[in-house]
Order: structure tokens, then C-alpha cells, then sequence
């Protein structure tokens, strides 16, 4: 396959009013996964059709696949090699691949590139099968590029991403169905049993470990979403250390845990901040349906408590509110978003952390995001229709899988979405437990 070198970095983001169409998802969760859906009201972007040039990359992660069903992120200590088909396959570019396929358009049971998601399916079950049930990780193989700079917990987060993901598109009577449930709670009581009192994961160090400890927020988020029972705590402590990477008053990121690079941890802040920044925007607009607030109320502290929070998770809502309002002024930063200097592994997951928490938190700024970011990562794309990085991951799978994810983001509202709607359950049902003396 051909490889080019990329371009340049990323340049500003000039936003500009979005066009957002209103919807709930409770029909099309329901119809998808026999679930029910959480019935906080949301507002679902309308995707746009895949791109040519992103077609042409769809297509270049399934020649990329081997044989059994993987995908590989090469060797942290040969990132000069960057045949996709000359290095081993790992779980984290394996799941990384197939939720970028996923996100396309493909399952395991539909889609032009269905056997190659069933391959990766069937790859990915029988890792986990075979990881021992004590320990936090899922495989042994080590020394690869995510793992060297996200950090040693990655296979096991973004396997949980992805089994959470492909668990709602397998219809109940497959014989894979219960398998990936199986394997999903497996690897969901890994990262419980291994996450950090703070709320990361930073096992093992890594480059760049905040970006691995959003992946476990993440992970946790869709795990739920997919109907796993997740440990409200610890999905309320890795949200919490992600949003404390960012000072809402004075702008100030904390990359302490990001390679002293601002935009790994402040992608995560914003990610960890945004679905109970929508879940501040629903519940007020919930009760100003209800007559209990001002038609004109703005989301404060003050009139998410008349809304009918108490005071401790009024607070926190209003302050995930105020932080995600100015992380998105933040995006006109061009020295925030140029990262490390230049295109890795790192930055594609960085943008694709934005796209996501954009989704999820809602508001009119989706639109112009996404229209610069095609416009952006067009121009930095290889020759073969893949992305690489100029440094750290270099991989172009990872690096192809990133850029596809974070380009269909908005072909992926629904399950995002269901995030922030059962941000509102939680914290409504946490204010009504509390006012009421309940642990």
C-alpha cells in the first residue's frame, strides 16, 4: 500500500451555526436492540451521506484486515513499518477497525462488509474468552503503538467500546448474541475492578494516559447504554477526572497526564463533560414544559434547583454546562488544536473525542465542526485513501479507523444520545434518592 507523509496540522475551527432537527430515541433504540430506550427527550443530528474519499478508506481498513479477523497497530519499537498486513494484530486496533466499519454502515449480519465484521467479531470474543477472569487485561500481547502511548489498559477499554457497540446490531436469536454479552460483562468488571481511585485508568503509564482513561469513560458509558449493568460511581468518578483537566475560569489544561500536550486532555475534559451538559439543558427544558421555570431561564444552578435538582447535582450539572459552553469557544484556538505540532494517532482521537462530545452535549455548533473536519482531514489523506501519523502512533489502521470514526460520528446520534438521556435518569433519579434521605 502506499504511504504518504501528512500535510500539515490541523488549523482553526471556525464555527459556525449548525442546522439541528428535532427527535427522540426511544422508537429507534427500541426497534434496534428489544430494549427499552430512556425516555429524557433528544434532539438527533441528521448524517450526512459517507464521502467518496471516506469510501475509499472503508475500503482500505478491510483489505488491511487478516486473516483471523484482526487488525494490527504495529510494534511500538518498528514505527517505521507501516504495511498493515506485516505487523501483529492486537485487540485495541482490531476493535478500533471495526467500530470505524461499524460506523459505515456494516454489522455482522448486513452491509457489504459484513463477513469482515463477523471475522472481527468472532476475534474479538474468543480474546476475551480466553483472558483469565482475575486482572485487568484481556491479552498478552504488548509492546504495541496504542498501548506504548494511550497505555497498558487500551486493549481492554476499546474492546469493551467496541463489544458494546456491536452487542445492539446482533439480533437476540444469532448464536454470537449471548457470546458478546458474555464477553461484554467480562470486560466491564475488568475496568470497574481496575479503575484508579481517581476515577482514571492510568495503569502502566503510557505517552499519553489521559486519552486511555476517557476511553474507559467511554467504555462505561456505552456499556450501559447496551443495557450492561455499570457502577454509577465509577462512571461518575471517570467523568469527574476527565472534566478536572480543564479550568472553566481560566481556560488552563492540565496535560500533566497528556504528554504536556493541551489537546489529548482537553478533548477528554470536553468528552467527560458532555453528556451531563445536555443532561443540564433537557432538564430545564423539561421543566419549563412543566410551567416550573421561566420560559426565558437560563441553565444556572439556581433554575436547574427550581427545576427540581437539588442543590449537589444542580451544581455539578450547571458546572458541566459552563465548562462545555467555553470548551467550545476553546475550538477557535488554532495553537489548542495543532496538538503536538503536528498528526498522530493522538490528534485523530483528540478530534474525535470533540465530534463525540458534540453529539452528545447537542447545541447548533455540530454542523460546522464536521464540514471543517471533512474539509481538514481530506486534505491530509494518503494517496491509498488511508491516514498515518508523523509521530507516536504512527499506525495507518489506528490512524484510519480515527479519522473514519470521527467523520461518521453523526451516523452514530442515536447511541450517543442514549448516553446523554440517561444522564438525565441518573441524576434526576440521584436528586429524588437524596431529597428523599435515600443512599
Amino acid at each position: 500500500m502506499q504511504r504518504v507523509a501528512l500535510l500539515c496540522g490541523l488549523m482553526a475551527v471556525i464555527l459556525v451555526a449548525g442546522i439541528m432537527s428535532q427527535a427522540t430515541i426511544g422508537e429507534d433504540v427500541a426497534a434496534r436492540t428489544g430494549k427499552e430506550a430512556p425516555t429524557a427527550q433528544v434532539r438527533t443530528v441528521q448524517p450526512r451521506p459517507i464521502a467518496p474519499f471516506l469510501g475509499k478508506s472503508v475500503e482500505w481498513l478491510v483489505e488491511a484486515q487478516h486473516e483471523n479477523g484482526g487488525w494490527g497497530g504495529g510494534s511500538h519499537a518498528k514505527q517505521q513499518n507501516r504495511d498493515p498486513l506485516d505487523v501483529t494484530t492486537d485487540p485495541t486496533t482490531t476493535s478500533f477497525a471495526a467500530m470505524a466499519l461499524l460506523r459505515s454502515g456494516h454489522t455482522p449480519t448486513s452491509g457489504s462488509h459484513q463477513e469482515a465484521l463477523l471475522k472481527a467479531t468472532e476475534h474479538l470474543i474468543k480474546v476475551v474468552e480466553d483472558a483469565p477472569v482475575e486482572g485487568p487485561k484481556i491479552t498478552d500481547v504488548t509492546g504495541t503503538q496504542p498501548q506504548a502511548k494511550l497505555g497498558q489498559m487500551v486493549d481492554t477499554t476499546m474492546t469493551t467500546q467496541f463489544l458494546a457497540r456491536v452487542a445492539a446490531e446482533i439480533p437476540e436469536d444469532h448464536e454470537l448474541h449471548p457470546r458478546v454479552e458474555q464477553a461484554l460483562a467480562k470486560c466491564v468488571k475488568k475496568l470497574e475492578a481496575s479503575q484508579n481511585e481517581d476515577g482514571s485508568w492510568n495503569v502502566g503509564g503510557g505517552w499519553a494516559p489521559v486519552l486511555q482513561s476517557s476511553a474507559g469513560q467511554t467504555a462505561l458509558e456505552l456499556a450501559q447504554a447496551s443495557g450492561q449493568k455499570v457502577d454509577r460511581d465509577r462512571l461518575d468518578k471517570a467523568r469527574d477526572y476527565q472534566r478536572k483537566n480543564f479550568n472553566a475560569e481560566t481556560g488552563e489544561v492540565d496535560a500533566s497526564k497528556g504528554a504536556g500536550v493541551a489537546l489529548y486532555a482537553f478533548s477528554g475534559a470536553q468528552r467527560g463533560n458532555a453528556a451531563d451538559s445536555r443532561a443540564a439543558d433537557d432538564v430545564l427544558e423539561k421543566a419549563k414544559k412543566e410551567g416550573k421555570v421561566a420560559q426565558d431561564a437560563e441553565v444556572n444552578e439556581e433554575s436547574l434547583r427550581r427545576a427540581g435538582l437539588n442543590a449537589p447535582t444542580a451544581a455539578k450539572l450547571a458546572q458541566a454546562k459552563d465548562q462545555n459552553d467555553k470548551q467550545i469557544d476553546r475550538l477557535n484556538d488554532d495553537n489548542l488544536l495543532r496538538g503536538f505540532g503536528n498528526n498522530g494517532g493522538e490528534e485523530f482521537v483528540s478530534f474525535l473525542l470533540t465530534s463525540e462530545s458534540m453529539i452528545i452535549a447537542g447545541g447548533d455548533k455540530w454542523a460546522a465542526w464536521n464540514d471543517k473536519m471533512h474539509g481538514v482531514l481530506k486534505k491530509v489523506q494518503n494517496p491509498d485513501g488511508s491516514w498515518s501519523g508523523h509521530h507516536c502512533i504512527t499506525s495507518p489502521v489506528f490512524c484510519t479507523a480515527a479519522v473514519v470514526q470521527c467523520l461518521t460520528t453523526d451516523r452514530d446520534a442515536t447511541l450517543l444520545e442514549k448516553i446523554a438521556a440517561q444522564a438525565v435518569e441518573t441524576n434526576e433519579a440521584v436528586a429524588s434518592a437524596e431529597s428523599a434521605g435515600q443512599p
